[in-house]
């Protein structure tokens, strides 16, 4: 018997993160309507470099220039586990494997771009969602938590195994010793568990952006910048009707824990009684016994030692003793609130009128998140510690570098191409998660503008993600998957001043098989739509 089962609620709170869109394994790259329709934006001249290209918006034309941006994303989250433990469900009619979704919405994710240039200088403005950015729910709870009930359902399936060997046994031992027979031990009979769990959870880090661009000449200009984060999260979980199943029908687990303290007392004591006989039998007894006797003899003792070691294991003990303070079900809440603050430097070099080259790069956020929770001491399970309340928590937000350039073969239509690598394994997550992965993140991003005429401009775009993902870092508590993304959109010039701006981007995402500790296949879906302007004042 073991707390897991119960303790593990707290870990899949984890889950409830949602990223916006494809981009790294903390950071949304998606900050504009620009970036949706084409995401190779890391050299582009615009607005939307206030946040993607900074350096470059000191060329935009002097004055006051403001651009809003609204995105609605929806993602599905699936996880297909196999597990024998499974075919110990109630709800699972005998099957080993089991598909465990939980669907993410961001109905609103906004962004402000804003920036005044004036002669050289541009002072710019952004705010933005740079990290989660939506609630996501799992209506019926993960597999990593249903594991571990099957684990308690296998362990009460272990103990009748037991209480049948013992009950086989006496009367072997007894009736050969002139004993009399005693009554059985007590058999739960149990067959499985049943259950009902939910988790749901929601999680923004909102970004403030402020900084300078200065252009040195007519081809160079630099920016510098701070960026502020705040992080806000909720997350949930509910377990209920927690039931054992035995074949007498469902059983509360409260009460059943009640059958299970006697059903081991008595093992306990059967047990020991039963290996008191056997040692007491003087030598020159079981010299006289037959070979076949003393064979049976040697195993049931091997046995008994082997059964009363798994009974008084002080690990198992512990466990057990927990076990009652879970038996009315579960329910957990944890906020957490955290604030980070770092630099931010780019360069944009414009070689001609047809190449254009920039760069960007954003230091490490240092982030911790400090809980305010119903969880109030460490448990026996790692994870749950993450919750403790008034607990600091890491979680920083990778250093991140962008290069970018942008070729203009005719001066309608616009070439991009960049580069992304977020410094992973250089953050400081807990329990030191980032030293699980292989190695960083990168990206690699392409697309293409036309203006069609002299107000509607056309764009397609894509980005190709990889993480450095291994059976050891991924689980159902939170995991990112290898990606492709394609976006498309227009902008539309109502005047000189006004222009309006519609795109779509959807992200296709791999399988990734872990073997180990588990046999479980992780994916995602991911899509987003967003409208936005730009003002010139």
């Amino acid at each position: 018997m073991n707390t897991k089962a119960f303790l593990a609620v707290a870990t899949m709170m984890l889950t409830a993160t949602t990223e916006a869109t494809a981009g790294g394994i903390l950071t949304n790259t998606n900050q504009s309507i620009d970036f949706l329709r084409n995401p190779a934006r890391d050299a582009a001249i615009g607005l939307d470099g206030v946040y993607s290209n900074p350096a470059g918006v000191a060329f935009l034309s002097e004055g006051f220039h403001l651009g809003l941006n609204w995105q609605y994303a929806r993602q599905t989250r699936s996880i297909t586990s196999t597990d024998p433990l499974f075919t110990l469900g109630k709800k699972n009619n005998g099957h080993d494997t089991k598909v465990f979704e939980g669907t993410a919405e961001a109905p609103i994710i906004p962004s402000i771009q804003a920036a005044w240039n004036r002669g050289n200088w541009s002072w710019q403005f952004n705010f933005s969602v740079p990290g989660g950015g939506g609630k996501c729910e799992f209506a019926n709870g993960l597999a990593s938590f249903e594991r571990e009930v099957g684990k308690i359902a296998s362990s009460f399936m272990q103990l009748d195994a037991m209480a049948n060997k013992l009950n086989a046994a006496a009367p072997l031992l007894y009736s050969k010793l002139g004993r009399a027979v005693p009554a059985n031990v007590l058999v739960n009979n149990v067959t499985g568990y049943n259950m009902n769990s939910l988790m749901e959870g929601r999680q923004y880090y909102f970004g403030v952006q402020v900084g300078t661009a200065y252009k040195i000449n007519e081809k160079v200009s630099v920016y510098g910048g701070l960026r502020l984060l705040y992080g806000d999260a909720t997350y949930k979980a509910r377990i209920s009707n927690i039931q054992v199943t035995t074949a007498d029908g469902d059983q509360d687990f409260a009460n059943f824990l009640l059958k299970v303290s006697q059903q081991k007392q008595e093992l306990t004591g059967r047990a020991q009684e039963m290996m008191d006989i056997i040692n007491a039998i003087p030598d020159a007894a079981m010299a006289a016994m037959s070979e076949t006797d003393r064979a049976a003899l040697t195993q049931m003792k091997a046995e008994l030692q082997g059964g009363m070691a798994a009974l008084s294991d002080p690990e198992t003990q512990k466990m057990a003793a927990e076990l009652p303070k879970y038996s009315q079900g579960v329910n957990l809440l944890a906020n957490q609130t955290g604030l980070g603050i770092a630099p931010v430097i780019g360069i944009d070099y414009k070689l001609n009128d047809h190449f254009n080259f920039a760069a960007k790069y954003e230091f490490k956020t240092q982030m911790r998140m400090k809980n305010e929770s119903t969880v109030f001491e460490a448990g026996l399970i790692e994870a749950v510690n993450k919750y403790v309340d008034e607990e600091k928590v890491n979680e920083d937000t990778p250093a991140l570098l962008t290069v970018g350039a942008q070729w203009s073969p005719i001066s309608q239509v616009r070439i991009n191409a960049g580069g992304h690598y977020f410094f992973d394994k250089q953050a400081d997550w807990y329990n030191n998660t980032q030293e699980r992965l292989d190695h960083n993140t990168y990206e690699i991003l392409a697309g293409a503008e036309w203006d069609i005429n002299n107000k509607l401009t056309i764009s397609l775009g894509g980005q190709l993600t990889r993480y450095g993902l291994t059976d050891e870092y991924m689980n159902d508590i939170s995991f990112v998957v290898n990606s492709y993304s394609i976006g498309f959109g227009a902008n539309y010039k109502v005047s000189e001043k006004v222009k309006l701006k519609a795109a779509f981007f959807q992200t296709e995402y791999g399988n990734y098989e872990r073997t180990t500790p588990t046999k479980d296949t992780f994916t995602r879906t991911n899509r987003v739509l967003g409208i936005g302007c730009d003002i010139d004042i």
